[in-house]
């Protein structure tokens, strides 16, 4: 009986004990004190033993920088390797090197999940090509460049919603599956249910009407733009008359919204620019009539996000303008001090045809400016971004505003151009005015599919605009990276990587 009254009471001073501490690689390397009893868990980035001493460096993803671990020789095993999952405990005291703050002095090594290096694509100490990494998109996380990248994403997606949130916008969750073509291009993915594959084409679609993968949310934000909850309300107070409660209940539409979420193209294209799945920033402003409106927010967007990571992710902005795009950092720094240019889409085909170069396309008074185009146009202006505005008609879909100019007709449309990548942002004023839309509708035939956009029209509509950006595109832009596949967390291409 005393034998076991004595297990219990040693049981309960084992679970009074004060459990190790768990950190961050981070945390632990930003500590300002050092700590008696902590733990670190992660992957093996080097190893190297001596007589007296074995370091390692470990890491989890939460920092460029690797945390030093100092340990007896005698901890070592045989499956502690490069590449290898850990956890140590020990003491976090200052480190004597100026180049880290705090260091691990190891009491314990636990080897989690041992890694063969030998078949391991990674290579301890080596600088892996991008192109090398992008063949393995399930381990390439485990790179110093692809974590960096993923630690940006991270911020930039934050910084992005920071941004909006800060100025009013209302996040809106914008349909993935769609019946609409917002860019009137033709190029979706459309979808439909594996049985339907194999069974004849003239069965019924899942949804009833063909559905694709979504090329933009435009067009659903529009609705929410200063239309929200109207048709509902509409249906709700039916026949009790126009005044107090029924106009209360209209006016709660939201004048500024976002969207934030993936988009998909069907271009047969493997050019560095492009991705069959990319994510698109979109927003719609209510009551604006002016496309400068529409290009200040744009502008605004892209200083204050792209000032965000540089300022929260300054170690792993600095891997990609150190070894990828060493003129990188420079040309950010003045850009975010400047304002950006604007010109028409006519100056800019008068400036392509004065150029003493020659281009691929012949640069002609409308026809779409081609990537070769926008290069040059930034470069012509001092390398510096640009605004073209105001495109011929006949370019640009339906809901763009028809600026009723001549001989040569516009639409009120904006494009922005930035060095080394060409456009970065495509927005417009949308044509509110019923008889316009109806009318150039109708030309194209699709007034029938379109019928729920122009009722849109006929209930309280005002002038508004928007825009989108590539999310993807922007980082390649702000990183220097010469391949867009090189900023997404799994590549596409080859497709025996897909996943």
């Amino acid at each position: 009986m005393l034998g076991a009254r004595g297990g219990w009471r040693a049981l309960r001073r084992c679970a009074s004990l004060p459990r190790p501490l768990r950190l961050r690689v981070r945390e632990a390397l930003g500590a300002r004190e050092p700590a008696d009893a902590v733990r670190v868990q992660g992957w093996v980035r080097s190893v190297r033993s001596q007589k007296e001493v074995l370091f390692l460096h470990i890491n989890d993803g939460s920092s460029l920088e690797s945390l030093q671990v100092v340990a007896d020789p005698s901890l070592e095993k045989r499956d502690l390797t490069f590449g290898s999952a850990v956890e140590v405990q020990g003491k976090l005291v200052k480190s004597p090197h100026r180049m880290q703050n705090m260091e691990l002095q190891a009491e314990t090594i636990r080897v989690v999940g041992p890694c063969d290096i030998w078949s391991f694509p990674l290579k301890m100490k080596e600088r892996h090509p991008l192109e090398y990494v992008r063949q393995f998109p399930h381990l390439r996380c485990r790179s110093n460049t692809l974590g960096a990248l993923l630690r940006i994403r991270s911020e930039a997606t934050a910084g992005i919603h920071s941004f909006f949130q800060d100025n009013g916008y209302v996040h809106i969750h914008t349909p993935i599956i769609t019946s609409n073509d917002c860019e009137g291009a033709g190029e979706l993915f459309q979808i439909g249910t594996s049985s339907e594959a194999k069974e004849s084409a003239e069965k019924t679609h899942f949804f009833n009407v063909p559905a694709f993968l979504t090329v933009s949310g435009q067009l659903h934000l529009e609705v929410m733009a200063g239309f929200t909850e109207l048709m509902s309300n509409l249906q709700a107070v039916a026949g009790k008359g126009w005044k107090g409660e029924v106009w209360r209940r209209l006016t709660r539409a939201f004048t500024h919204v976002f969207t934030f979420g993936p988009t998909f193209r069907a271009e047969n294209s493997q050019s560095r620019r492009h991705l069959a799945e990319f994510y698109m920033v979109e927003a719609e402003l209510s009551f604006t009539e002016s496309l400068q409106d529409i290009m200040q927010v744009m502008e605004d967007l892209f200083k204050t996000v792209t000032s965000t990571v540089l300022c929260k992710c300054p170690h792993d902005v600095e891997l990609f303008h150190k070894y990828i795009a060493p003129a990188q950092k420079g040309r950010l720094e003045q850009i975010l001090k400047h304002k950006f240019m604007i010109i028409s889409y006519s100056e800019a085909v008068e400036i392509l045809k004065q150029a003493p170069q020659t281009f691929t396309f012949k640069p002609e008074w409308g026809c779409d400016l081609q990537t070769e185009h926008e290069k040059y146009l930034v470069k012509h202006c001092g390398e510096v971004p640009v605004f073209v505005v105001n495109y011929p008609y006949d370019l640009k879909p339906f809901y763009m505003r028809d600026n009723e100019d001549g001989p040569q007709h516009t639409v009120a449309a904006v494009d922005l151009l930035v060095p080394g990548v060409g456009e970065l942002c495509g927005g417009s004023l949308r044509e509110e005015r019923l008889p316009f839309l109806k009318s150039r509708l109708q030309r194209l035939g699709l007034t029938d599919a379109y019928q729920w956009y122009l009722d849109l029209r006929k209930f309280g509509s005002v002038p508004h605009g928007g825009f989108g950006m590539g999310f993807e595109r922007y980082l390649q832009y702000i990183l220097g990276v010469d391949n867009i596949k090189d900023v997404i967390p799994f590549p596409r291409f080859p497709h025996s990587c897909l996943l």
